[in-house]
């Protein structure tokens, strides 16, 4: 089992990268740099690719609108180069708020996007020259909708890897079934390992059925929060603003797909209750209202051997990376709590 950690919007870049030097030392494999409505993640990508040695580095996500499928695969191709093969490319489609609110581009279509985008991506990494007739994505333009003038052209410089491995967060049955399908791997949020498979085993069997045996087995890539120690479980409340934001505040009242993964692991009277409060502008006592059930099965907080046995319950749900976010005050101390859960997965 693998170590990934997310790189958040806040703090200073310089004290960033040299923490993320230090995590390196420490065992953690992955980083996923984070891209929303923030700075770009493919500068500072390029960034820690010179200032790291094994890590892989991965897209934690590149909106599928934001980019055209060409240029997204000229991103990750450019990034695997100055990386010397080390990048991962996290897609998903983030959501209408985003899309919409700041990008200015229609949300539509989420599925069908994807599986032409990751098509064509894969045309260009294995250098051919992109002919795309899709439902969404024609390449060429075809004449009636331009100059005419287009012709297929294929990328100029040889791609590191002509597979450069798909991340795709996912959390609907039709987009996980998808992502089970075509992605190397798979990324889904707040992961409850005990409700997992009845939450989306179906999707990913469904996926796995049409799946291409030269993809290798489907890696998942579970987020818990982590906190190791004797006397951490005060830190379960520092989990709850985070829930509450995804579960109340993240789309409209039947149009938050966070607060339907509540419902789906079972809690349907306190998933409409988090997003009544916060909905309504009380943030801290939709926070409250957060299960302390949910905070801690989806998380690693918690003494050693406690910890040692989620970490069991993860890898048993099929957790093949745990892309943690380590609690601590400063950045000594997330560097030691992936060192505790490095020696917890290798012993």
């Amino acid at each position: 089992m693998r170590i990934g950690t997310q790189i958040t919007y806040s703090g200073g870049f310089a004290e960033t990268v040299a923490e993320v030097a230090d995590l390196e030392r420490a065992g953690l494999d992955i980083v996923f740099m984070a891209e929303a409505y923030s700075f770009d993640a493919v500068s500072q990508l390029g960034y820690l690719a010179a200032k790291t040695t094994t890590l892989k580095l991965a897209s934690g996500i590149f909106q599928i609108y934001t980019r055209t499928p060409s240029l997204m695969a000229m991103t990750a191709a450019g990034l695997d180069f100055v990386s010397d093969g080390r990048f991962v490319l996290g897609l998903g489609a983030s959501g209408p708020q985003v899309i919409e609110g700041f990008h200015g581009v229609r949300y539509d279509a989420p599925i069908g996007r994807t599986r032409e985008l990751v098509d064509i991506c894969r045309q260009v990494w294995r250098r051919e020259k992109v002919q795309y007739d899709g439902k969404y994505y024609q390449i060429p333009l075809p004449a009636d909708k331009g100059t005419g003038l287009g012709k297929p052209l294929k990328i100029i410089n040889h791609p590191v890897r002509e597979k450069i491995p798909i991340v795709i967060a996912a959390l609907g049955p039709k987009n996980v079934a998808l992502t089970a399908e075509i992605a190397e791997g798979w990324q889904p949020i707040f992961f409850h390992p005990e409700r997992a498979g009845d939450v989306w085993g179906e999707a990913i069997a469904a996926g796995k059925a049409k799946r291409d045996a030269s993809l290798g087995d489907l890696e998942i890539y579970a987020g818990p929060a982590l906190a190791i120690g004797d006397d951490v479980d005060h830190m379960l409340d520092w989990i709850k603003p985070h829930l509450a934001l995804y579960i109340g505040g993240m789309g409209a009242r039947g149009k938050n797909f966070y607060n339907d993964l509540a419902c789906r692991y079972g809690y349907e009277a306190e998933a409409k209750t988090i997003q009544d409060l916060y909905l309504d502008g009380k943030k801290q006592e939709a926070a409250a209202a957060v299960p302390d059930e949910l905070v801690r099965a989806i998380s690693l907080i918690g003494p050693e051997g406690y910890v040692r046995e989620r970490v069991a319950a993860f890898k048993e749900a099929g957790a093949t990376t745990l892309t943690v976010n380590a609690i601590a005050p400063d950045s000594a101390g997330r560097v030691a709590q992936i060192e505790k859960l490095r020696a917890i997965i290798d012993a």
